[in-house]
């Protein structure tokens, strides 16, 4: 490690507190190259990669169930609220990395710069349990793409799942790129595997095109807004901020003005890309939904299980089947991987404990893994399904806790100098975060309190 990557960071900015913490993500920081010349395709090729990362949790098992949904029961008509919430996605994602590069800190350590010990620590418990909620979501969603594909019972699946991705992360002695190298290949593979299924179904162009155009029924018609709603409102989950603030520090950017410019740029241009990838694989769940179960009267497919069983026999081959669920087990291998970089992210950066990297990733890695056992060994398939549930609702709760601070910090000039957010982004930013704050407090109150409008 060079002197540069293991030095102490140093106040900043007048609105940041003296401290005396690593870098984020020690091991990895500001250890890929950049060019300092060359093309514009040469420096963004060494930016990419942390934007795939983030772009791992807008395509992870916990959003498959609402397009699986709103594909069967109102065909190509909800493409317009995916497209809407991946815009939404882009913009806090943005920020997100415009602070790591800007102020050297990632959003966990300028939450504890910023608030007051007990305040920290409580948003640090916090995330932990978002980092926990979706985690499980993404280790059941293995386990039942293991049972699916191969009949493995469901507590083998999470047990295996969860030595498989420490196997993964134990690897990154390899270097960051490895890990991003991994994490690209499996984005690869559900894409292609949603690409050869939506050829299998050959869903209506128009219908697609008309799909993405906004539309009054999605307002008028109580259960479509329903999930329409439950498609924006699990939109942005919270430990992707933290995990992208910290990531986009693995480049070696230059530390002037003109250098973090130029990173935040090339950073900003990869998540996007990245994100509008991810567009394209939730609008496939959807659009195959709409082409295998709408189009053939099946109008109440919401269940990975029941996609998975009813695809073969709806488009005709099994190939159907089992590449929907090697989709489903490489979109949980991944979802579990970045979890638990983003576990250690916020752990070093709440409470800069600085301990064995091996050891941080098996703590944060257990906080998931526990539960998930305990409730399969005991409930099963019905045990993992109410859990899914709970930690949908814990996701509700937390998010504000980190789209809050993530929007204040780059509106105030005092900590991002000259990288401040303009006016016109502050507004968009504060609109885009209080429409997603509202929409998960509905979900949370229909969740606890009510059922879902009926047909």
């Amino acid at each position: 490690m060079s002197n540069e990557q293991g030095s102490l960071l140093t106040k900043q900015h007048d609105g940041w507190r003296q401290t005396n913490e690593q870098p984020s993500l020690q091991e990895a920081h500001r250890s890929l190259r950049v060019p300092k010349a060359g093309s514009w395709f040469r420096k963004f090729l060494a930016f990419a990669g942390p934007g795939y990362l983030v772009a791992v949790g807008y395509m992870d098992p916990g959003n498959w169930a609402t397009d699986l949904a709103g594909g069967s029961m109102f065909g190509y008509s909800l493409l317009f609220v995916i497209m809407l919430s991946n815009l939404m996605a882009i913009l806090l994602q943005a920020l997100a990395g415009k602070l790591g590069i800007a102020t050297g800190r990632d959003l966990a350590q300028a939450c504890r710069d910023h608030y007051s010990k007990p305040v920290a620590i409580g948003l640090w418990f916090l995330c932990e349990l978002a980092i926990a909620a979706c985690d499980l979501a993404e280790v059941i969603g293995s386990a039942i793409a293991l049972n699916l594909l191969f009949g493995m019972p469901l507590l083998y699946g999470v047990i295996l799942t969860a030595f498989d991705v420490l196997l993964l992360l134990l690897l990154q002695h390899k270097g960051f790129r490895f890990i991003e190298a991994i994490v690209i290949v499996l984005i690869a593979t559900i894409g292609i595997c949603f690409g050869l299924e939506l050829f299998m179904a050959n869903p209506s162009l128009n219908g697609i095109a008309q799909g993405f155009l906004p539309s009054a029924e999605i307002l008028n018609n109580p259960q479509m807004l329903y999930i329409a709603i439950g498609i924006l409102g699990a939109t942005v989950m919270p430990h992707n901020l933290y995990l992208h603030s910290s990531i986009v520090q693995t480049r070696q950017y230059e530390q002037s003005a003109a250098g973090k410019r130029e990173a935040i740029r090339f950073a900003t241009v990869d998540s996007t890309v990245a994100l509008l990838f991810a567009l394209l694989i939730n609008g496939a769940i959807l659009i195959l939904a709409a082409a295998a179960f709408h189009q053939s009267g099946m109008v109440h497919v919401a269940e990975i299980g029941d996609a998975y069983h009813l695809l073969a026999p709806t488009l005709g081959t099994t190939a159907a089947s089992i590449l929907f669920g090697v989709a489903l087990l490489a979109a949980g291998q991944n979802s579990t991987l970045t979890g638990t970089l983003a576990g250690q992210i916020v752990m070093e950066g709440f409470l800069n404990i600085r301990i064995t990297p091996w050891l941080r990733r098996l703590i944060t890695r257990m906080i998931a893994v526990i539960p998930a056992v305990i409730v399969t060994a005991l409930y099963g398939e019905k045990g993992t399904t109410d859990l899914l549930i709970l930690s949908q609702v814990i996701l509700s709760l937390q998010l504000s806790f980190a789209v809050v601070p993530l929007v204040k910090f780059t509106s105030d000039r005092k900590k991002m100098g000259q990288f401040v957010n303009p006016l016109w982004l502050k507004l968009l930013a504060w609109a885009v975060a209080a429409v997603i704050i509202v929409l998960n407090v509905y979900l949370l109150y229909q969740t606890l309190f009510a059922s879902a409008p009926a047909n």
